[in-house]
């Protein structure tokens, strides 16, 4: 019920109490206000307030009956309209959004990402730079199965939208096929006296570096450093052309 509940709260934006009252009334079906108390052990007052935002929502209906009042749930079909309709608000808004954000002039500037969130955020800039990307140093940790959900969608965008990638991979990952089998981009291998367990992307005007990288593993826990730099991001592929030409 805690992972219930977590994803009512996060996705759905229901409060701690509220979504705690909202998965009792599924299980139950029809309670009381003593009842829910009972059950959450949530303070009668705060029962009440919260249930009101329930119904204001479309998640619970009440009847009175028999001198008081029974809470029921509607089915968990409405989580998913609530969704749709944020989404459809969301997507009204967007081109609205991304006209104020282009209008605003990227100076240079220097960013750090972490987590899985963070890592879905740099593959985003790669979506909106829409340039070619070079990587140094690539270890094969996107063809992980592990992240595969996210994964998918942005390869078909990638490649929707004719983004092409230069790799120069690590030389372990020549001992990996199932990677080299999954990548569609141009690619070499460094000599292996200069494995290392960082990565350097280059796209668009930004320099992206990660650190404590493994072969064909995703770690959850990624540091992205991320400099903007139209100069700097110039001069790392110059750098990648000169060891690109120097592989056979």
């Amino acid at each position: 019920m805690s992972d219930y509940r977590q994803i009512l709260e996060e996705q759905i934006g229901l409060t701690k109490n509220e979504a705690k009252i909202y998965l009792i009334l599924l299980s139950e079906y029809q309670l009381n206000t003593g009842k829910i108390c009972e059950k959450t052990l949530i303070h009668r007052r705060n029962v009440y307030d919260s249930a009101q935002r329930l119904i204001d929502k479309g998640l619970i209906y009440e009847i009175f009956d028999n001198s008081q009042t029974m809470y029921y749930p509607v089915d968990p079909g409405k989580l998913e309209q609530i969704i749709r309709e944020k989404q459809t608000k969301l997507l009204a808004i967007l081109p609205d959004l991304f006209e104020i954000y282009q209008k605003t002039p990227e100076s240079e500037s220097a960013m750090i990402y972490r987590g899985v969130e963070g890592f879905k955020n740099y593959l985003r800039s790669i979506l909106q730079t829409k340039e070619t990307v070079y990587a140094i140093g690539a270890t094969g940790d996107w063809f992980d199965p592990k992240i595969k959900d996210f994964m998918t969608d942005f390869w078909l965008e990638k490649e929707r939208l004719g983004i092409e990638s230069k790799i120069l991979f690590d030389y372990g990952v020549k001992n990996m096929p199932e990677v080299l089998a999954k990548n569609k981009a141009e690619y070499k291998f460094l000599p292996k006296p200069y494995s290392t367990n960082s990565v350097i992307d280059i796209f668009g005007d930004k320099v992206v570096m990660f650190t404590g990288i493994e072969l064909g593993r995703f770690n959850p826990d990624i540091t992205i450093f991320t400099i903007v730099s139209k100069e700097l991001a110039n001069s790392y592929r110059t750098w990648f052309e000169m060891i690109w030409d120097s592989i056979e």
